[in-house]
């Protein structure tokens, strides 16, 4: 199996630049002064999510012949936002498959950038996408599964290296792997004495399972979809797994009441919004469970329901 290199993420960062916001490492100067903090909100990303990156370099990298066939995809919500976004900006239809359980404000969002979003019952995105292509024409363009979509996200971890060479430890939230996969790899490549986390959910902590089992473990959809983290509700693919374990150190795990926690840190210190999902890496680095030295806690998406924010910074939820 061929993994992604630090060349494919250059390439990537080059091809994608004109269309990301290049995101900054913010200072936490609240946090532990034996582990300083910086986050890396891709919150702030013109989708709200760190997914534009791979949608739009695996967009750009089709023959424009096949691009205006149109493309597919498949996701929770930003992964469609993403693609919808970039599909806009190419000039080519989307179709996009949600599951019914999606917050409404993440399939409103895919509806208001033009795609044609079809929504499903939990865990059959995959096999309604795969009719869509096959009525429509269109590429498939898959959430984590695909070489041009880790390199994508992997110049998170390229941006990461710019700013703060002599980082110790990077946190990555986890669930298909592809974000996890490109930043593992950039940092490996460029920071090689940093150590590289992965956090996920106490309630779908498959990829922590899979790991120390040394293979993948596959959790039922119901047991994963407790998780408030609604991002994190997915299974690394076999191409994923094979770079999260080359890439990464740890997988940390995180209760449903850390990951509220860090939502309401994020918003009342740092005044970032973000969605569960976004928070999993900043819960990581309060477990305590990273080295002394400068750290990164990757803040992956910012798209949440308002009321269920109002509820997590009143306490409520």
């Amino acid at each position: 199996m061929k993994l992604v290199t630090i060349d494919d993420i250059d390439a990537a960062a080059r091809r994608i630049a004109p269309d990301i916001v290049r995101t900054p490492l913010l200072a936490a100067g609240w946090a532990d002064p034996d582990r300083p903090l910086w986050l890396k909100p891709e919150n702030l990303q013109p989708i709200g999510a760190f997914k534009i990156r791979g949608a739009f370099n695996a967009l750009g990298r089709l023959d424009p012949g096949v691009r205006a066939r149109g493309v597919v995809a498949y996701s929770s919500g930003n992964h469609a936002q993403a693609v919808a976004y970039a599909a806009a900006a190419f000039g080519v239809t989307a179709h996009i498959v949600m599951p019914e359980e999606t917050p409404t404000v993440k399939v409103n969002a895919t509806r208001d950038r033009g795609a044609q979003v079809t929504l499903c019952g939990a865990g059959e995105r995959e096999s309604v996408a795969a009719e869509l292509v096959e009525r429509t024409g269109g590429v498939l363009i898959p959430p984590f599964d695909h070489p041009d979509v880790i390199a994508g996200q992997g110049t998170v971890g390229l941006e990461i290296a710019q700013d703060l060479a002599d980082v110790a430890a990077v946190l990555i939230p986890v669930s298909g792997g592809g974000l996890a996969s490109g930043v593992g790899t950039a940092i490996r490549a460029r920071c090689p004495q940093a150590k590289v986390f992965g956090v996920e959910p106490e309630l779908a902590a498959d990829t922590a399972e899979s790991l120390a089992a040394g293979r993948r473990v596959d959790w039922p959809v119901a047991q994963r979809n407790r998780t408030i983290a609604d991002g994190l509700r997915s299974t690394p693919s076999e191409l994923t797994f094979a770079h999260l374990q080359r890439v990464l150190d740890e997988v940390i795990t995180v209760s449903e009441a850390e990951i509220r926690s860090a939502v309401r840190e994020l918003a009342q210190r740092a005044h970032l919004v973000a969605e569960p999902s976004g928070a999993v890496a900043l819960a990581g680095y309060r477990a305590g469970a990273t080295p002394r030295g400068r750290t990164v806690a990757i803040v992956s998406g910012g798209n949440i329901e308002p009321s269920l924010l109002a509820g997590i910074l009143s306490g409520d939820q």
